[in-house]
């Protein structure tokens, strides 16, 4: 889920149990085929807020996180996260672990998921749009909307009645030339469009980077169409169990310190009850 493709669109629930067990050393034998002398990791090279080759991304973040945990470092084999990505690096043994994916994705095995977030709505805090929480809103009417075409915000607008004043931006990109997403929001800031809907992770960076104040609304209010909430894991190789069971135990006892990381990159964490999880009471 380009990188937006593959976290945004096309994502799939599965509840995963986390079951205990005994963490085994980074550099233990296993029955996986995963390297324990380093963490190899799956990455885009230019998909910021989730990553880059300058490792600035909060996917970076986390993967240093996790390196420092098991006291090994950090490598990356780097793939424009688009089609063949997965095939190209997980599927090639070049590296053991995508550290964003959506949770119960036919091509990779899911991790427990570490964050939950949804699709959002952004437009400037001074707009008359302030208190849109669904797209069904008659304020909309007329409103030229920027979407990811082929996402499910698209689907819904046009249930909606919107498409017609809707910009479409280029879903498969590589991102190393061009960031639809970042595009939407500026042209958002700068009133070239009254409203954008990204995923939460991408508009809610962007909408804090932004020098014109945006107001991002998760749309966990959409009674109709596709949903608009999905978990994010991390995805490994099929049949890595005990890669799988390290994983889960590094999210578990690192839940607060993911949930400080993504804050701080704006992504809009939301509970089981779909309510924004703020930095006052993450989980314990």
């Amino acid at each position: 889920m380009n990188a937006t493709a593959v976290k945004a669109s096309a994502l799939f629930l599965a509840l995963v149990v986390n079951v205990p067990f005994a963490l085994t050393p980074a550099n233990s034998q296993t029955a996986d085929l995963v390297v324990r002398s380093v963490l190899r990791v799956c990455a885009d090279p230019a998909n910021i807020p989730f990553s880059n080759k300058k490792r600035q991304g909060f996917e970076n973040k986390l993967a240093q996180l996790f390196g420092q945990k098991l006291g090994i470092p950090v490598i990356y084999s780097w793939f424009p996260q688009m089609t063949g990505f997965i095939r190209n690096t997980l599927r090639a043994r070049k590296c053991d672990v995508v550290i964003g994916y959506s949770q119960g994705h036919e091509l990779v095995q899911n991790t427990n998921h570490y964050y939950r977030s949804s699709y959002v709505l952004i437009y400037r805090k001074n707009s008359d749009l302030a208190g849109v929480e669904t797209l069904s809103d008659e304020r909309l009417k007329n409103k030229k909307i920027g979407v990811i075409a082929g996402t499910p915000p698209a689907s819904v607008l046009a249930t909606n009645g919107l498409m017609g004043n809707a910009k479409p931006f280029q879903l498969m990109v590589d991102t190393r030339f061009f960031s639809p997403s970042e595009q939407m929001a500026n042209e958002v800031a700068s009133g070239e469009l009254d409203a954008g809907l990204l995923w939460g992770p991408i508009g809610g960076y962007f909408a804090k980077k932004s020098k014109v104040p945006l107001a991002v609304v998760p749309l966990v209010k959409e009674k109709n169409g596709p949903r608009m909430v999905y978990r994010i894991t991390m995805g490994i190789r099929r049949d890595e169990r005990d890669w799988k069971r390290q994983l889960n135990r590094l999210i578990s006892d690192n839940q607060d310190e993911i949930n400080a990381l993504l804050l701080d990159y704006g992504v809009p964490l939301l509970d089981e009850q779909d309510k924004l999880i703020a930095a006052s009471r993450q989980s314990k």
